[in-house]
């Protein structure tokens, strides 16, 4: 059955606070550590794992967390064709969906992750990258491969099926929502199963549900759409 996904607006923006860490609990206490100054390293840190895995969730909560604590970041991700220099100013380099990157992206990230490492008056300063493989696979230049895996590197695992009912049913109880199992079935087989998409729908759903007085079913959520 085809999966849609959803864009409707409105949604909470990932950050480390509403990343689900079950079974990711390590990386997510490592970068909590690095961003509260406990744990400050140069050395970069370097996450894979599939789609859905959370990779991107928690680089957007890195970026945001470091913004938040006064620092400045740079972003490149797959999307960014045309990469700026890179900006001394920098204190965070964060790069994502490595495995997709060009040429002239490969080139800018290693010179990115060169210059942010390289010391500057006592600062300390990170790289933080994630991609679908693991360092040693990416099929990247060499010298940007080795340097993606020479610290700390984390495999991300997607929840299960169980494990995704499970969030959700806790989401929707927190909500006051009650969400029957042939919902939460449909959610999850006729929508994108990554967890910001799911919550996301959650939230919208609740607020439609309380604008027309009626209980979340899948025909409301039908219904939904069809206004959108």
């Amino acid at each position: 059955m085809k999966q849609l996904a959803l864009d409707i607006g409105l949604a909470a923006p990932p950050n480390l606070d509403n990343f689900e860490s079950q079974g990711n609990e390590a990386v997510l206490k490592h970068l909590v550590l690095w961003l509260s100054g406990q744990q400050p390293n140069p050395v970069p840190t370097y996450m894979w794992g599939d789609t859905g895995s959370g990779k991107t969730h928690l680089l957007h909560g890195v970026s945001e967390t470091a913004r938040e604590s006064g620092l400045q970041v740079g972003w490149l991700d797959a999307s960014l064709l045309d990469p700026p220099a890179f900006n001394v100013d920098w204190d965070v380099v964060v790069l994502d969906d490595c495995h997709l990157y060009t040429a002239s992206q490969q080139a800018a990230a290693f010179n990115w992750f060169v210059n942010v490492l390289t010391p500057v008056d006592g600062r300390v300063r990170g790289v933080f990258a994630a991609g679908n493989l693991p360092p040693a696979d990416l099929q990247l230049r060499d010298d940007l491969r080795s340097r993606l895996g020479w610290g700390h590197v984390f495999q991300l695992h997607a929840l299960d099926e169980n494990q995704r009912r499970a969030v959700l049913r806790r989401a929707a109880d927190a909500r006051g929502v009650f969400l029957s199992d042939e919902v939460i079935a449909f959610m999850l087989s006729r929508f994108s199963r990554d967890l910001s998409s799911l919550m996301q729908l959650l939230g919208h759903l609740d607020q439609y549900a309380l604008r027309t007085q009626r209980s979340v079913t899948v025909p409301l959520i039908k219904a939904m759409l069809e206004d959108i």
